[in-house]
């Protein structure tokens, strides 16, 4: 009998947004554990597995046939969404890398999301990077959660197509709208911490002799972004 994959919270979290039947590709899948687990618990899921270095694509090779699933889960090498086919698959799976890197996957590869219903995000760092791409390639943010695992605090973002226009502010685009709306405790305190590094960061940079007055500003905006919405928690 073929043992349960398990699977950590974070990658539990992401696999929740994807729907029953899944056709789905998961860029940077590493050991294909998150590909492997919706495959094994859903008949109907088929999932690509995407690799752009020969040894972690030889590990997900390895899981996949550990846990008997070549017949519905494929391993690829390749750059981001460059391993997929025009219009192959309906869902998008990047997880645990930079903001900034996720964006230029998706951007890298847009003509192989022509039929892609669903992006899901989980980026390390630099959330809004995420943000601001579905913003400008018609993704809705329809759902937004923060957990914390192994003492790090990250967010997933879940972008779904829409033909309606849809705009976020620059306070939305750096928090996410609907974490504001969430209002959840490890939100602030995540914020809290943010709140006390940027201060830092303002005072060295007022400190030196040279001052990029441009940059001040703008993590001064952010800072006071923060305020208010610390602000906000502590009256609810």
């Amino acid at each position: 009998m073929v043992e349960e994959i398990k699977l950590s919270e974070r990658l539990l979290r992401v696999a929740s947004y994807l729907p029953e039947g899944a056709f789905f590709a998961d860029i940077g899948s590493d050991h294909a554990y998150l590909p492997c687990f919706v495959c094994q618990n859903d008949a109907n899921a088929r999932a690509i597995a995407g690799e752009v270095n020969v040894g972690p694509l030889s590990s997900a090779k390895e899981t996949i046939t550990k846990y008997q699933l070549n017949n519905k889960v494929e391993a690829r090498l390749g750059d981001g969404l460059a391993i997929l086919q025009q219009n192959e698959v309906k869902q998008v799976v990047i997880a645990g890398m930079g903001g900034s890197l996720i964006r230029s996957i998706l951007e890298n590869g847009k003509d192989k999301l022509q039929r892609v219903e669903l992006i899901i995000a989980q980026p390390n760092v630099d959330e809004k990077n995420v943000r601001k791409w579905f913003m400008d390639n018609d993704f809705e943010i329809q759902d937004e959660t923060i957990l914390e695992e192994n003492g790090h605090v990250y967010e997933i973002i879940v972008g779904k197509r829409t033909s309606n226009s849809y705009r976020l502010t620059k306070k939305e685009q750096f928090f996410g709208p609907v974490l504001l709306t969430k209002k959840l405790r490890l939100f602030y305190n995540k914020w809290e911490s943010e709140r006390d590094k940027l201060n830092r960061v303002i005072n060295q940079m007022k400190s030196a002799k040279i001052q990029d007055q441009l940059k001040i500003g703008q993590f001064q905006e952010q800072l006071d972004w923060i305020e208010e919405v610390l602000e906000d928690g502590d009256n609810n």
